[in-house]
């Protein structure tokens, strides 16, 4: 059946007793009208390409009128006589990777390559920003506009989160070039938001308050974990995973492996007495724990901070929040929601938290500055801390001054009372003998 589709004429078609029923426009070739037992109406196009036979829907009625369908169908006609297949293309459409399928990808084959903590912190910005903003959107579709809104959006509250998540972002965009899911990275040249190097240090009144509230806490194995990150001036994630193995408690010596430090290389560093008396007490309870495992036929843990199931512990943040507030290192700020905007109770009320005015890597840092108060060299303190680049040890540097001012009394001291010893005391005025 064919005529020249109107409007009027779609409209008034009656839907066939059976299976669908299609009319031809007798204006395009190929080009027709199709209705269903259901009465529903859809204009579709069928084209021959590759030397077989296929059909497109166009779009339904009423949504689509009869001469935009026409002219849709002219202009696949069009690109039909030049060789492409629309209805291929669609399939291709359909079957391109999404931004989620990218981050199953990432997470399979990248992330499961890099240390534990990176994993932590890269997956939770994967579920919070990445995959609720741009998990439906094609990878090839993602633009250089929608990262930077969502960049801007996350700095509104949480500058340095946002930056994070640009910088994974930009490493899944590299990866997606390589595997041939685009041909560029829309992420470059997205302006990261402004840092401050945060150098928080622990003061003796801190570090005495601290050491008080994981004393009394409960549990142990968190509180141990801290103990020894303020003790070894250790990466939260190398402490995490450390193993029995790594620790000899005859030498002094914790070995880490390349694969938990961050600069992919054995780290070995000596241990201080207060530290090995730690690990030495806890080496006493996971003997008698593993003792106990081995008569209940159970295998024997090996790390050091083992969680309820016996693998390692992957994070402390609440325990830390929660000890942080008990020792009075914490501040009481409004909730804010996604927008940055109050969250308030029932009452109309702010809701208020708790936030640890120190953060974890603190310790780190508080470590670094005890040792360069007390006078050791920027290459050994970089040693000790693993640093590659001595670039990152030299913000220590200034605190330096404390131990190199009093070196300078003391000689002061000495060449001032000199003259008690009978020698001369030379009063310098001006850069001249007085």
């Amino acid at each position: 059946m064919a005529e020249k589709l109107t409007d009027t004429a779609v409209k008034d078609l009656a839907p066939p007793a059976a299976g669908n029923r299609i009319t031809y426009d007798t204006e395009v070739k190929g080009f027709g009208v199709r209705i269903t037992k259901a009465g529903a109406k859809a204009f579709i196009l069928n084209y021959r390409a590759g030397g077989n036979e296929k059909r497109i829907t166009i779009g339904s009625y009423p949504d689509w009128h009869v001469n935009d369908a026409r002219k849709e169908a002219k202009a696949m006609k069009r690109r039909i006589d030049v060789g492409e297949d629309p209805m291929a293309d669609r399939h291709a459409d359909r079957a391109a990777p999404t931004m989620n399928d990218l981050a199953d990808r990432f997470e399979a084959e990248h992330l499961s390559k890099r240390r534990p903590t990176t994993q932590v912190d890269y997956r939770a910005i994967l579920r919070l920003y990445v995959r609720p903003s741009l998990g439906t959107t094609k990878v090839v579709d993602v633009r250089h506009a929608d990262v930077e809104r969502l960049h801007a959006r996350i700095s509104k509250t949480a500058p340095y989160r946002a930056n994070r998540t640009v910088a994974v972002l930009s490493k899944m965009m590299a990866l997606a070039v390589k595997w041939e899911m685009r041909s560029d990275n829309p992420v470059i040249g997205i302006e990261r938001a402004p840092e401050q190097k945060r150098e928080r240090f622990l003061t003796p009144a801190e570090i005495a308050r601290l050491s008080e509230v994981l004393t009394a806490h409960p549990e142990k194995t968190s509180a141990n974990v801290v103990r020894l990150l303020l003790l070894t001036g250790a990466r939260r994630g190398e402490t995490l995973v450390a193993t029995w193995p790594q620790i000899d408690l005859a030498a002094g010596m914790w070995t880490k492996p390349a694969a938990t430090t961050k600069q992919k290389k054995d780290h070995r560093v000596p241990l201080s007495a207060p530290a090995l008396q730690l690990l030495s007490e806890m080496k006493i309870e996971a003997d008698q724990e593993n003792a106990r495992r081995i008569r209940d036929k159970l295998p024997a843990i090996t790390c050091l901070f083992p969680s309820t199931d016996g693998k390692p512990l992957t994070d402390i943040k609440h325990f830390w929040a929660s000890i942080c507030r008990t020792a009075g290192l914490s501040i009481s700020v409004e909730q804010k929601d996604a927008k940055g905007r109050p969250v308030e109770n029932a009452k109309g009320e702010p809701i208020m938290v708790w936030h640890p005015t120190v953060r974890l890597h603190d310790l780190r840092h508080t470590h670094a500055a005890i040792l360069a108060s007390l006078g050791l060299s920027l290459p050994i303190i970089g040693r000790l801390l693993g640093h590659t680049q001595a670039a990152t040890t030299q913000r220590y540097a200034h605190l330096m001054d404390d131990p190199l001012r009093a070196a300078t009394e003391r000689a002061g001291a000495v060449i001032a009372g000199a003259g008690h010893l009978g020698a001369e005391v030379i009063t310098m005025i001006g850069g001249k003998r007085a």
